[in-house]
Order: structure tokens, then C-alpha cells, then sequence
């Protein structure tokens, strides 16, 4: 049964895009890096000679790392160096998707970023989006890192299933991408960003996990956003959000943070 379980949530979960370009960004260039399993794996790495700070990128479930550069390319001009992830089974990289196969893939691009490219901790960002939230949640875990921006993230995959309607199928899944459980771990500077109206990924997911959250932490509604138009038709807001917290670490006051969690808007 629980075979059955998994294959299911690995066939929900990805929807992996073999395709790839061969145009990257001027000053960028595809990294392979391994897992430790020896899956190889492929990294889009933006440089920003003037920057030691760099950005981890962990993207959502389908498509690949390349429909990302344009984010990267902005994230990269807001004055940082960009590590953009593509999961086992995406693009370039061997394998097939999993959730434990992304955490693993998760691990290997932190440690390229620390010890094969010298980063410190206070020195590194981790940016995970949609099913990529599980991805940065599980990495940064414990880590005293500059901080971590989670975008329209699930709290588990349990209560995503059941407000998909699977009704008595999600009493079986488990603790699978279990943002909520693991939340409590991280230690560094928190945003969390989600759209009033997301499709996919509800909106009470994201404050759930802002309320669970351990400060300093922020959050920022976009209202009338769905899940896949944050980064196209609410742009200006959303890349504002990012870049503040990214230069600035913009931390709001304790009286705040009972505002936001009622769904305030700080934009």
C-alpha cells in the first residue's frame, strides 16, 4: 500500500521538463554538481563579481531551472550572486524525482555553494518556491544562514492533498513535504510570500506556517495573486518584497506580526 502511496505523490508532485536551452545569461555558466546518491545534477550559476553574498534558488514542481533565468537574471541584478537548482529528473539532471531524491539534490547544491565555492553561512540566501519550499525548509534547517524566503509554500502534503479533494486518500500520505513540522528548525530571518488568491497552494497554508514560525519573520500578501502570476502581473510587488528583504533583512515590529498573520498587507 505504501508503495502505491508514494508513487502516486511522486506522480502528483513532479512535473518534470526535460527540456533546456542552450542561451544562458552573460557571466553565467551550467554547473554539475552530485548528489550523494551520484545523481548528477545541474546548476545554473549567475555570477555578480561585485557581491560575496549569494542566493540558492529552489524552484517549483514543473517546468525546469531554465523557465526560471528570468527570475534568477532579476534576483542576480538586485546586486547578488544566483545558484539555480534543477531537480533530479529536470532538464539536464540524471535520475527521477522524489521527495527524498530533491532533499538529497537540496543537500549537494548547499554544500557546492560552502565547500566547493567558499560562501559563508551569513552569506547565503535560500529562496524556495511552491513544492521548492520543502526543498529550502529541509535545507535550512539549523542553519544559521542570512535568511530564507519561502514563496507560496504547502504546510504539508497531507493538507494540500485534502483541500484537493482526496478525501479519505490523504489519511494515508504520512509526512510528506512537511513544512509544518520542520518550520519550528529554522533559526534564520524569515519572509514568507503568498498571493490572496492562490489556486494551488492556499493562502491559510502560507500564514500557517508564518504563525508556526519562529521570529524575526515577515509576511507579505499579495493581494488578488494566484499561484503563477506573482513574478509576471504582480512583478513590481513581488520583486519589491524580495529585494528589501534580500539588501535590507526588513524585519517588521512584534506589533506586526499579529497583523500580518490576519493577512495585512505589507508591500
Amino acid at each position: 500500500m505504501q508503495k502505491i502511496i508514494s508513487y502516486l505523490i511522486n506522480n502528483m508532485a513532479f512535473y518534470p521538463d526535460k527540456y533546456f536551452q542552450a542561451s544562458i545569461p552573460k557571466n553565467s555558466s551550467e554547473v554539475f554538481i552530485k548528489a550523494i546518491d551520484g545523481t548528477k545534477l545541474l546548476g545554473l550559476m549567475l555570477e555578480n563579481n561585485e557581491s560575496d553574498k549569494i542566493v540558492i534558488y529552489f524552484h517549483g514542481n514543473a517546468g525546469n531551472i531554465y523557465s526560471r533565468i528570468p527570475d534568477l537574471n532579476k534576483i542576480r541584478n538586485m546586486g547578488f550572486n544566483v545558484f539555480g537548482l534543477s531537480y533530479r529528473g529536470y532538464a539536464k539532471s540524471e535520475g527521477e524525482p522524489s521527495e527524498k531524491g530533491i532533499y538529497q539534490d537540496g543537500d549537494a547544491a548547499f554544500d557546492y555553494i560552502v565547500n566547493h565555492l567558499g560562501f559563508k553561512l551569513e552569506n547565503i540566501f535560500i529562496i524556495g518556491r511552491s513544492i521548492g519550499s520543502a526543498v529550502a525548509v529541509n535545507v535550512a534547517q539549523y542553519k544559521k544562514i542570512k535568511g530564507l524566503i519561502l514563496i507560496t509554500p504547502l504546510t504539508n502534503a497531507k493538507q494540500l492533498s485534502k483541500n484537493m479533494g482526496f478525501g479519505m486518500l490523504s489519511s494515508f500520505i504520512g509526512s510528506v513535504f512537511d513544512n509544518k513540522a520542520k518550520i519550528k528548525n529554522i533559526i534564520s530571518p524569515l519572509l514568507i510570500i503568498h498571493g490572496s488568491k492562490d489556486d494551488v497552494i492556499p493562502y491559510k497554508m502560507g500564514v500557517e506556517l508564518y504563525n508556526k514560525a519562529n521570529n524575526p519573520k515577515q509576511f507579505i500578501k499579495i493581494k488578488n495573486a494566484v499561484h503563477n502570476n506573482l513574478s509576471d502581473e504582480h512583478g513590481a510587488e513581488y520583486f519589491k518584497a524580495i529585494e528589501r528583504f534580500l539588501h535590507k533583512g526588513y524585519i517588521l515590529t512584534t506589533n506586526s506580526f499579529k497583523q500580518a498573520a490576519t493577512g495585512a498587507i505589507f508591500a
